[in-house]
């Protein structure tokens, strides 16, 4: 059943549709629960239309051709540039043309109502749904209801800027047409990311940030991707800020920057953050802040300014809203856990919520993974050494060049990467691991497995690594270590 218009009553009640308010309901159904799902937009949400899907299909394309450019007889093989056309029609596919059509069947087969409309939370345990059509409905939870709306593009206070019609991380990848000249404000993952989906794809780009390049990821890992940007003409301009912008008549868009640089571009896509989509859910009458990033407990439960769950704890909260880990697999493990033990306490149980309890979600603190699809890839896990230090850990940092490795020597001429291993001294089992180079994102899980499985170094040496494979960089990192004590 989808798009009631009557007054009904679910077990769950979940405000968003995206990835993560689709885990929580499917958990709590398995788990024996009805459930509600109310979305405004797209079901499937940010990551299947504008996020994740999209853009690592505007990249895919142009990581392929370069692998096999790295290569001398495949790169002969390969003739002609990139088909720009051809590249936003394979995205389209991912997005399924921006129809949700599939993903709405998905929920009626997993037995989870959608209510179509814009949620408010009204009352204890009641959302008022606003219909497309103007209408409203109440829907109301017997157990919980839980906010999973995600998060939008932050746009800062750029004179001018908002006049110019920026372009955010939605309209980047559901571009169109690819503009000649594209300025980026912002040198965080969207923006290095689109940086190098855009050049690849013919347009001459401009990177504007205030910071070194992809500021949350080891130094190393920043500077190879800065360098190969610039290799692949992208202008960047670090440590500097947009100060001003104007549109002129011709269209063409005129940055200012705080160096006093002048730069022209046909668009400019401004990835400097994101802001949580809390504004407009009738927080006000709970005593939280409309557009406030939203605090919880260890079991996800929505806190007020006291610390302590609202209202005893019906209200409660997933993925980027909560600013634990702005991820979409970070927000489908949250919602998977909170599925699970919302069905566990209507049945009557005690949630398990100890540390690496099967309701818990211990790796939003200690294994967040992320894969940055730059050229080169950047994979991490856990702390960087930075992170460690200043959380007080007494670490060990090991380095090791990834080009030395004889997998990745065979698997692309001139391989250029550096791994790193973030060590606790007391414990001696890792704690964070960050690799930048071709094609890393494959070595990331066996290090997540690692950490979250706290093995400690020694066990690790019997891990044997399969030869020649990129792989084969944890026994050398194992064995740098073992020289360097």
């Amino acid at each position: 059943m989808t798009d009631i218009h009557q007054e009904s009553t679910f077990d769950v009640v979940i405000i968003g549709a995206g990835p993560v308010g689709e885990n929580v309901a499917d958990r709590a159904v398995q788990g024996g629960l009805s459930a509600a799902i109310v979305e405004r937009e797209l079901v499937g949400g940010e990551c299947s239309y504008w996020a994740c899907m999209p853009t690592k299909a505007l990249l895919r394309d142009a990581a392929a051709i370069r692998a096999a450019r790295a290569l001398p007889a495949a790169g002969q093989a390969v003739i002609g540039e990139l088909d720009p056309a051809a590249v936003l029609a394979r995205r389209d596919r991912f997005t399924s043309n921006w129809d949700d059509s599939g993903q709405v069947d998905w929920l009626d087969q997993a037995g989870i109502t959608l209510v179509r409309g814009h949620g408010r939370i009204t009352g204890t345990r009641t959302v008022t749904v606003t219909h497309p059509d103007g209408a409203t409905t109440s829907v109301r939870a017997r157990h919980a209801v839980v906010i999973a709306t995600g998060s939008s593009a932050h746009l800062p206070p750029v004179p001018g800027l908002a006049d110019v019609a920026p372009w955010t991380s939605r309209e980047a990848a559901a571009v169109k047409e690819v503009p000649q000249r594209l300025a980026i404000i912002g040198g965080g993952v969207v923006g290095s990311e689109m940086a190098t989906a855009f050049s690849a794809l013919g347009s001459r780009v401009t990177l504007v940030s205030q910071t070194r390049l992809l500021p949350g990821v080891e130094p190393f890992a920043s500077e190879h991707v800065a360098t190969a940007l610039r290799t692949a003409g992208v202008s960047l301009h670090l440590g500097v800020d947009a100060t001003g912008a104007r549109r002129d008549d011709s269209g063409t868009v005129h940055l200012t920057l705080s160096d006093g640089t002048a730069v022209e571009a046909d668009e400019v896509l401004v990835a400097t953050g994101r802001t949580p989509n809390t504004k407009d859910l009738g927080l006000d009458h709970l005593g939280l802040t409309p557009g406030d990033w939203l605090a919880v407990d260890d079991a996800l439960a929505v806190l007020d300014d006291t610390g302590r769950p609202i209202d005893g704890g019906w209200l409660y909260a997933a993925g980027d809203v909560t600013k634990r880990a702005l991820l979409t697999h970070h927000g489908k493990y949250q919602a998977r856990a909170l599925g699970d033990a919302l069905a566990a306490r209507a049945r009557g149980e005690n949630p398990d919520l100890g540390t690496w309890g099967r309701h818990a979600v211990t790796a939003d603190e200690s294994a967040v993974t992320q894969v940055i699809f730059t050229d080169p890839e950047v994979a991490a896990v856990g702390l960087s050494a930075e992170a460690a230090i200043a959380a007080g850990r007494k670490v060990r940092v090991v380095d090791h060049d990834l080009g030395a490795v004889a997998g990745a020597a065979l698997h692309a001429d001139d391989y250029r990467g550096q791994a790193r291993m973030v060590i606790d001294d007391n414990s001696n089992t890792l704690i964070g691991f960050t690799a930048v180079g071709p094609d890393v994102s494959e070595l990331l899980h066996a290090a997540t497995v690692a950490i979250t499985g706290e093995v400690p170094l020694d066990r690790l040496w019997h891990a044997v690594p399969a030869y020649p494979t990129i792989s084969e960089i944890w026994l050398r990192l194992l064995e740098t270590d073992g020289r360097d004590r």
